[in-house]
């Protein structure tokens, strides 16, 4: 197909594209409001060190018990950010807030709780929309994972485990997301390269003749043709 073809039914069609953008715009922005204010969001992040100390009584000469203190300590981390994302760590934490007078469901913190790992190091992050409330709950969490370090690594099986805070949480103000600032303009471009995909497939199933060059294509001869009124 040539550029002038489908130009020509672009010209044609143009109303179907255009009247489907604009009715995603006026649905997008219906949904969206950004004339109204988001809603403040705080983030607060906590780092944790895992570590294993060395067999007292190792063979020293066989292998070095600092090494297998290390390699115990990364295989530690990945079952113990498992109980971090766990109900009963929640649970927990939800308790310690009860006693300043805070109450933050388990199922809550559970679900505004992220965590990352990488070698021995654990980060907890969490996402609320008060910081104040924030900070008291990224303070429980902290103490909880300090204070009861050895009731959770019993629940794994693991003694001589212990936990280090290497950042203390801190609580920080969260802008919009790229998705949250480009998502009016893809949802727009989405909706009018859709609104011209339907126009060039309408145009292939309509089989109505329009110029000459069509008949042309059929075998037909153009004896004379009637010039369109301008």
């Amino acid at each position: 197909m040539e550029i002038r073809q489908i130009w020509q039914i672009i010209r044609r069609r143009w109303r179907l594209p255009v009247l489907l953008t604009v009715l995603v715009g006026l649905f997008s922005l219906l949904q969206m409001r950004p004339w109204q204010p988001a809603p403040p969001s705080y983030s607060a992040s906590l780092r944790m060190l895992v570590g294993v100390l060395p067999a007292a009584e190792a063979d020293r000469t066989a292998y070095d018990p600092r090494y297998y203190a290390w390699l115990t300590s990364e295989y530690l981390v990945d079952d113990f950010t498992e109980v971090v994302r766990s109900d009963l760590f929640a649970r927990n934490v939800s308790a310690r807030l009860a006693e300043q007078a805070l109450q933050v469901p388990p199922g809550v913190i559970r679900g505004s709780a992220a965590t990352g790992k990488q070698h021995r190091i654990i980060t907890l992050n969490f996402t609320w929309g008060d910081a104040g409330e924030l900070a008291a709950i990224a303070q429980a969490a902290a103490a909880e994972l300090t204070e009861n370090a050895p009731f959770y690594f019993k629940q794994l099986g693991t003694d001589g485990a212990g936990i280090s805070l290497l950042d203390a949480p801190s609580v920080a103000a969260v802008g919009p997301g790229l998705r949250d600032r480009l998502e009016l303009a893809l949802r727009l471009l989405l909706a009018l390269f859709a609104g011209l995909g339907l126009a060039f497939l309408l145009d292939y199933l309509d089989t109505s003749i329009r110029d000459r060059a069509e008949l042309e294509e059929m075998g037909y001869h153009i004896l004379g043709e009637i010039p369109k009124r301008r």
